[in-house]
This record gives C-alpha cells, sequence and structure tokens, in this order.
C-alpha cells in the first residue's frame, strides 16, 4: 500500500506492527558483491533497540536482524535483501484501556479516520517501533556508502534548552568514540552529563521532554541531487520528517539564514580543487545538489506523547474521557534517534548515488 516505500532505485519498504509477530524490511535495489557485515548491521540495530538505559523505555527487544534473502556468501547479490526482526517483549495488555479511547498527540484519532479501524496496542503500525526495520535498511545503505568513503554521523545536539557547542571540526571517528561512550549519544561530554539529569528528572517526574539530533556528512561527492523537485536537502528532509516525533528540519544555517545578509551568508569559493569555501552556510547543498562539502543539517524531535499523568481526552464517541499513560515508554526520544537520523540519510545518499550513476558516464561521480 502507498506510503510504506521508500526511495527510487535504492528502495525499501518496511512491514510489521509494534504487537504483531515481528517487523521487517525488503531492501530493492541494492547493487550485487557489496560485503553485507551482519555483525555492523547488529550494532547499528543495538544502538535504537529499546531498554539499553535508564533513559530509554523498558521495553526488552534483542532485535535480533535475520537475513531471509539477497545474501550469499557474505556478498549481496543484487536481488532484494530481506531483512527480519522478531518482537519479542509485546505487553498488548497495557493498551487494553484505550481500546475506544483516543490519546492526546497519538495517531489513534487519524488512523481511525483514515482507515475505520486501528491497532490500538502501542499504535500498531504508526508506534516507533517500525523505525528498527528503518536502521536495519541504513546499515546496508552505509555498507554500499563505505566503499566509496562516505561516512554518516549524528549525535544528540539538544535536549529541552541545554545544547552541546559545535564540533564538526573534528575527526568522525573521534566524534563516534566520544558519542558511545555515554547514554545520551552527544558528542560532548560535558554536556552529555547535563542532558542525563535532566532527562532522568523528567522521567522521575513522570513527564517527557524533545530534543535536536544533528548530522554531519563527509566525503560526499558533488552532484548528488535532483532538480527541481528531487532536491537533495528536500529529499533528506523528507526522510527526516517520515520519523517519529520528528517535528523540525534544517540544513546549513537553517533558520538563522532569515538573520543575515547576503553578504554575510554567501559561502565564496577558494581556488583549488572543488568546491571549497571557509564557511559552509549552504550545509554542503547548492541548487539542490551536493558540492563536495560536508553535508549538515539537525532534526528537531518533540517530547514523547505518552506521560505518566492523567490526561483529558475524548473516545470514539467523542466524548470526553480520561486515559492514564500506561506501559514503558521513552522519557525522550532523541538518543535512540540518533542512529536512526543516519539510516534515514544514509537511504538517501545510496539513492541518490544510484541515480547519479545512471545518467553518469564513470561509475560514481568524481570526488
Amino acid at each position: 500500500m502507498a506510503g510504506n516505500t521508500f526511495g527510487q532505485l535504492f528502495r525499501i519498504s518496511t512491514f510489521g506492527e509494534s504487537h504483531g509477530t515481528a517487523i521487517g524490511v525488503v531492501v530493492d535495489g541494492c547493487p550485487p558483491n557489496i560485503d553485507i557485515d551482519l555483525a555492523f548491521i547488529q550494532s547499528e540495530l543495538d544502538k535504537r533497540r529499546p531498554g539499553q538505559s535508564k533513559i530509554t523505555t523498558q521495553r526488552k527487544e534483542s532485535d535480533t536482524v535475520q537475513v531471509l534473502s539477497g545474501v550469499f556468501e557474505g556478498k549481496s547479490t543484487g536481488t532484494p535483501i530481506a531483512l527480519l526482526i522478531p518482537n519479542e517483549d509485546q505487553r498488548s495488555k497495557d493498551y487494553g484501556h484505550n481500546i475506544d479511547i483516543y490519546r492526546p498527540s497519538h495517531a489513534d484519532y487519524v488512523y481511525d479516520a483514515k482507515y475505520g479501524i486501528r491497532d490500538h496496542r502501542g499504535g500498531g503500525r504508526s508506534s516507533a517501533r517500525e523505525t528498527a526495520a528503518r536502521v536495519a535498511a541504513g546499515a546496508v545503505a552505509k555498507l554500499v556508502l563505505k566503499e566509496l568513503g562516505i561516512g554518516i554521523f549524528a549525535h544528540v545536539s539538544s535536549v529541552g534548552r541545554i545544547y552541546a557547542p559545535n564540533l564538526s571540526d573534528l575527526e568522525l571517528d573521534e566524534l563516534l568514540r566520544i558519542r558511545e561512550e555515554n547514554i545520551v549519544r552527544c558528542a560532548d561530554p560535558a554536556t552529555a552529563n547535563e542532558m542525563v539529569s535532566l532527562i532522568d528528572a523528567v522521567r522521575k517526574d513522570g513527564d517527557t521532554i524533545g530534543g535536536q539530533v544533528s548530522c554531519l556528512v563527509r566525503n560526499c561527492p558533488a552532484g548528488l541531487g535532483e532538480p527541481v523537485f528531487d532536491k537533495l536537502h528536500a529529499d533528506l528532509g523528507k526522510a527526516m520528517l517520515s520519523i517519529n516525533a520528528v517535528h523540525g528540519f534544517a540544513y546549513g544555517s537553517g533558520f538563522a539564514a532569515t538573520e543575515m545578509r547576503g553578504s554575510e551568508h554567501n559561502d565564496i569559493p577558494q581556488p583549488g580543487n572543488g568546491y571549497r569555501s571557509v564557511t559552509n552556510h549552504a550545509g554542503g547543498i547548492l541548487g539542490g545538489i551536493s558540492n563536495g562539502m560536508d553535508i549538515n543539517f539537525t532534526v528537531a524531535f518533540k517530547p514523547v506523547a505518552t506521560i505518566m499523568h492523567n490526561q483529558q481526552t475524548i473516545n470514539a464517541k467523542g466524548e470526553a474521557s480520561e486515559i492514564k499513560g500506561k506501559g514503558r515508554h521513552d522519557p525522550c526520544v532523541v538518543p535512540r534517534a540518533v542512529v536512526i537520523v543516519e539510516a534515514m540519510a544514509a537511504l538517501v545518499l545510496a539513492d541518490h548515488l544510484l541515480r547519479q550513476k545512471a545518467i553518469s558516464k564513470s561509475s560514481f561521480p568524481s570526488q
């Protein structure tokens, strides 16, 4: 059905519900003879899985991935790659109280309005549980990008009003090392400690809080992106806005550009190889096409909608009702969203690489 498939040449279709038997994804268009490192795919899923720390949901899922097709002797065959992730720790009884009640700021009402039926168990298809399938597919895309030396790094850059400093001058390996040393996945240790304390305090209060994830793409070749409607930043924006709880996307200077003059905002290219400028207000994208500089963008996440307090709402008959949050939920989604942002970025870039290859004389665009 429409809406469950993403990409054109590097194409994925996800399936499954939060409390169903399993979730999964079919990756179609992956080039043949790519090293499909199952351990790497699993390590990516481990970064998203629930129950990994005191500031995430305590639902216990191993998210153990199974490869059903498309891989032979560790290599992609060029045929569809099917990946399955069984659900292991559903507690559907936690949602028995809201069969006929709409949870505030969830997709309950709109799914009923659209389909005339909804899975009340954790939101069914609208649950963020679906993003595990994206992470698995994104890991495959990362393995494709690895062949060209393209690196993607994301981290938690804010929680509430706590902001991390700009870290884009550091090497990706160093940023990754620092990020994985703390449970909030912020690449600045001092800021990470503040964020953890805030999230833990919010959790103990039975509430939730939002935050931002910033992403950096290194060594992306110039030439990726399609005018006019499939501009690279437009596809990145669509990819990010398709993630649960995302409320905003900005690339390069973002909304700060509205406060600047052209003489201040213009990135002046320097003599040398390719387009290189001292500033990068464009975020590595000009006219919707990558220019060879670092691509950078930020994704804003709202507070998780389920809180452990009584809230006023309505039922399926439109009558006033009251609901209390139950079950296991994240007090802040951004620590687990980091790898989802990377996965969606990888899927966009892998798709545009193949699209560029289709019109280019060389195998891939030059650096």
